[in-house]
Formats: structure tokens, sequence, C-alpha cells
């Protein structure tokens, strides 16, 4: 085989894999890297000349497109010959949380991944390294290797051109709005396999950019669980300090001050300890949940209960949230607009996958609040989605959201803003300016800690502030 890449094919042009082999192409030219996806019109926006159009937002992400599109980096929806000519092909599908049947709610949906693992057996030729780059169940490996070897075996034509694979986990350990940083200096690359020639190609790649002391190698279960993990832990942290921040407001602590107070030590560091309307994104509640489903199934009761109870106190605190806003207003939120700043779940990315919005605003719509959200980088379509707006204000009777176009429109006229996410831009509003459009006694709920209490107070509003 040789540890020779001279095409690589990613199966799944989404947050993970398009950002990926973007800087994969980057750094290694003499690597013709395809990314395919069947779904036509995300392969379109990848390649539309206006880069703002690129189906996913990161900072970077668009120079390095810009660079290497067209050029050793190709979008397509071709996957029969790009997995016939390819030596190593990545599987980055989306693994939803399983929605019924066994585990669901907990358990991952697997069916991309056997879709993909049973294309790749139909129409790989030669030696094909397969690598997991999706966030899987421990043990996933087993199956796609199952699937590969069996398919090998039974299928006559294949006889006069012999296939084998190599198996490896290489887990992404992204974070939304810092990706391409992460991707050119990653804290580690993490890859799991048994085979050797194998692990030595792909560290052949990453070793273009990455420090060999940072490149760690190990069995394929320990690989397929660490990200596992390193989710859970990090979510464990926000749940933590968001739970500390209620007990902040009840005594009069402020919960910025305990936080730079607890993140000093060097035992805990200071990272994912600000307090916020919860955790969101693709990963965070799907690991977590996957993990509790895997600690039930080998009987593992309290482990179960013990990560079970990060999720729950997530929900929890945006039940809070919604609770404190419909009580500051009186008790009452019909036909009250309500301004909502930011609905991605967390900055510099527009990905709206889990975000606390989401069940925030509900929470007040569901009150009768008339709800007018702006954000930067998501479209209304994404909103409207993610609400799943035709179905419930069907079931209300009414229409109660919209979409601005711009802070002015989104706040003129409103009882209160809510800012949800922190977005650079507002932490630097005229909040003289704004203060003078709303309906008074005008309110400021600040989840994120970015708004200037001086400069409201000042203005004129009354202000919440989580943890204080």
């Amino acid at each position: 085989m040789g540890n020779i890449i001279k095409k690589i094919c990613c199966i799944g042009a989404g947050y993970v894999g398009g950002p990926t082999m973007a800087v994969i192409a980057e750094k290694c030219p003499e690597i013709e890297v395809y990314v395919v996806d069947m779904n036509a019109e995300r392969i379109k926006k990848w390649n539309d000349d206006d880069l703002s159009k690129l189906p996913v937002f990161e900072p970077g992400l668009s120079e390095v497109i810009s660079k290497c599109r067209n050029k050793n980096l190709f979008f397509t929806t071709e996957l029969k010959k790009n997995l016939a000519s390819s030596d190593m092909v990545f599987i980055s599908v989306n693994t939803p949380t399983k929605t019924r049947g066994v585990g669901a709610g907990q358990a991952s949906d697997l069916k991309w991944i056997e879709a993909s693992a049973r294309q790749i057996a139909e129409y790989a030729q030669g030696h094909t390294i397969v690598i997991e780059k999706s966030t899987l169940p421990v043990k996933t490996a087993q199956t796609i290797k199952k699937i590969l070897m069996e398919a090998n075996q039974d299928n006559s034509p294949l006889k006069n051109n012999l296939k084998s694979f190599s198996i490896l986990s290489n887990p992404e350990f992204l974070a939304e709005g810092t990706a391409i940083s992460d991707l050119k200096n990653p804290d580690r690359v993490l890859i799991g396999g048994e085979d050797d020639k194998a692990i030595n190609a792909l560290i052949s790649i990453y070793k273009k950019w990455v420090n060999k002391e940072k490149i760690i190698t190990t069995d394929l279960w320990s690989s397929e669980l660490s990200k596992l993990v390193a989710n859970a832990f990090l979510a464990q942290r926000i749940s933590s300090i968001n739970s500390i921040s209620a007990l902040c407001e009840k005594t009069g602590a402020d919960i910025k001050d305990v936080s730079i107070a607890t993140g000093t030590d060097k035992r805990i560091g200071k990272y994912f300890l600000n307090a916020g309307p919860g955790f969101g994104g693709s990963c965070f509640k799907k690991d977590i949940s996957n993990l509790v489903y895997i600690c039930n199934y080998y009987g593992l009761a309290e482990v179960s209960s013990y990560w079970q109870k990060v999720i729950d106190i997530n929900s929890w605190q945006k039940r809070r949230i919604s609770k404190i806003i419909i009580e500051k207003l009186f008790n009452t939120l019909s036909g009250k607009k309500i301004s909502v700043l930011g609905f991605s779940f967390k900055a510099n990315t527009n990905d709206t996958r889990e975000s606390p919005s989401i069940d925030i605003c509900r929470d007040l719509m569901e009150e009768g609040a008339n709800i007018s959200i702006y954000d930067p980088k998501v479209k209304e379509s994404q909103v409207s989605a993610a609400l799943n707006i035709d179905t419930f204000n069907n079931s209300l009777g009414y229409k109660n959201f919209k979409f601005a176009s711009s802070l002015n429109d989104c706040m003129k006229d409103s009882y209160a803003v809510i800012v949800l996410t922190e977005w650079e831009e507002f932490a630097h509003l005229d909040w003289d300016q704004i203060y003078s459009m709303m309906i008074k006694p005008a309110w400021i709920f600040d989840t994120r800690s970015i708004v200037d209490k001086a400069k409201v107070d000042k203005a004129g509003f009354n202000f919440w502030r989580i943890g204080s």
C-alpha cells in the first residue's frame, strides 16, 4: 500500500467535512481533496462565487476556500467515481439522536454511517483507508468494518478486483466559531486504529502542519470514546457554572467574580466558566445522551444518572430564564413585542442546532409575546425551521414571530431586549437611542454578561444580568 496518499474523498459537506477538508487541501497541495454530498443545494453553495453564501460560516473559512477551491479542493455530488479513485475516505455525515425505537432520545441514529459504509463497500477499488470523522458511539468502527468486509466477500464480481480496507477513528475536536484556527493549530490530533500502515498514512498528512508531539494514537475504541468524553466534560463545566449563577442571584454574589476566582486555580482553568442560557450546538446534548445510553446499556445506572443531570441542568437553565423574563414583565406577555438579539447557539457561527434561543423563544411565544429576532449571520429560513414556526403558529391560532432585518427594526416599540448570543456588536450598542424607541418601562435581559451595566442604567433601562 505505502503511505503516499494522492486523493481523498470526504462523504459529507457539513460543519465538519467542509472546513476540515478545506484545511487539509490548503496544507497538502499535492493531494486532491473531493468533498461529496448528495444535497445538491448544499454543494451549489460551496461552489458559489459569492463566498458569503457558503453553507457554513466560520471566520477564516472563505479565505481557505478561495485559495484552494477548484485547484485541489472540489465540492461535488459525484460519489461513485470519487470513491473508486480515492486512497482515503473520510466519513463525515450527520449522526442525529434517534427519535423513535430502541434508544429513542438518547442513542445515535447511524443510518447515514451505515449507508456510507455500504457505498464505500460497493464503489471503492483496491485498498482504501476509511476514517470515521463523525461523532460516533463506541464500537461503531466494528459495524463499519463488518459491512465493508462482508460486502466484499458477498460480491462475486470483486474476485477479479479484490478490495481491502483499513478502518481508523479520527474524531474532530472543533469549536464552532474557531474551527479554522482549531484545525490549523489543534490541541491534539487523535487517531485510533489497528493498522500501523494506515495510521502512518494519516499521520503523514497531519505532520505537514501539526507537531508530531500533538498526534496521539490509540486503539479504535479509546478514540471513539474520547470524543464523547471530551464533549461531556466541557458541557459539564457549562452546567456547573450555570447552576452556580442561580445561586449567585439568590445570595447577592456575582457569577463573573466567582468565575474569575475559580478559574485562576490552575487545577481548574478559566475556560468554559462563563455563565449563560445553556449549551447548544450539534454535539454536546447528543454526545451526552449517547453516553447516558451506553452507560445504561452496560448496567452503569449511577454513571448514567450522573451525566443525565448535566442535560437536566441545561434544560432547567433555559426554563429559569424564561420564567424570570415573564415575572419581570408583570407576569403577562400577551401582545408585547420582545426583541431577541442572537439566535445562533454562540457567536461567530451561523449554526442554530440546539440553540438556547429556540426553547426560550418558544416559551415566550407560548405566553403570547410577539418575538422579533435579529442575528447577523442566521437566515430567516433557519429561524423558522428551528422554531417549527408554521406548525407552532397554527397551534396558537395567530402569528407572533418576526425576523428583523436590522437592529432598529428589531427593537422599535418593544418592551424588552433579550441578549441570547454573545455577538461582539451587541456589546457596543447605542442604548440611549434604543431606549428612546422602546415602550416604557423598558427592560434588558443580558444572558451573556456582555452589556455595559453603567450605560444601560444611565439610559434608563431596567436591567437583569445572569448570575448577578
